[in-house]
């Protein structure tokens, strides 16, 4: 169902827009990545919308959170760490925040559609036979691998804009991540991949420097 529904969709846009652009696969790849994300873009803007606001509210119940989260440290008493629950419960509902809410939904709604677009570009044949630039899409290029590897390195770093001091040294480390996995990956795939990467991670760029702009105070 998945190949049926998902994949072989995104094969026959691949195989429309590379006939569009004189059998260009490199082309097609490119269209397609920067296509979905632009449709996902909203979704995406008003995700970082929301967890700009959210995090506004933290730092506004911050010092009484904190006095909470200090007072359940010290008591051993049961009955009194169940009331300090209530209060937190309490302090949360008081600023809307809800401590549940994690934005996992437009991860959720994104996982199908970059997997089956990965799928679609790895599995086609046509895609493996043709070139782009200097390299062949079915081949490994280690020129493509770093330039992956190295733009989502650079959107790591953007993600670091405006970011609270005490979260910074964790998400150094966290956007260290992508890029490796990102540039071992594809040192190991054919080009096709990185080059979908590549342009995905542009756009990431992009999206990231507009949601700051427009969402950061």
């Amino acid at each position: 169902m998945f190949q049926n529904y998902f994949v072989q969709p995104f094969t026959d846009a691949l195989q429309f827009i590379a006939g569009v652009f004189d059998d260009s696969y490199g082309i097609a790849i490119i269209v397609i990545t920067l296509a979905v994300r632009l449709i996902l873009m909203p979704l995406m803007l008003k995700t970082y919308k929301n967890s700009q606001a959210m995090r506004e509210k933290m730092d506004v119940m911050k010092p009484k959170l904190t006095e909470i989260q200090e007072r359940m440290k010290k008591t051993e008493d049961k009955d009194e760490k169940q009331k300090l629950q209530s209060e937190m419960m309490g302090l949360y509902q008081q600023h809307g925040v809800n401590p549940m809410q994690m934005g996992c939904l437009p991860m959720v709604i994104q996982m199908p559609i970059f997997i089956a677009l990965y799928y679609a570009i790895r599995s086609s044949q046509e895609i493996a036979t043709h070139s782009f630039l200097w390299f062949n899409l079915g081949h490994t290029d280690i020129i493509m691998a770093l330039i992956a590897a190295s733009i989502y390195f650079v959107q790591s770093r953007m993600t670091l804009m405006n970011a609270p001091a005490e979260q910074q040294g964790m998400m150094k480390v966290m956007g260290l991540v992508s890029p490796i996995m990102i540039g071992v990956l594809s040192l190991n795939a054919p080009s096709a991949l990185p080059l979908y990467w590549a342009a995905g991670g542009l756009f990431l760029i992009v999206q990231t420097y507009l949601s700051k702009k427009l969402y950061t105070a």
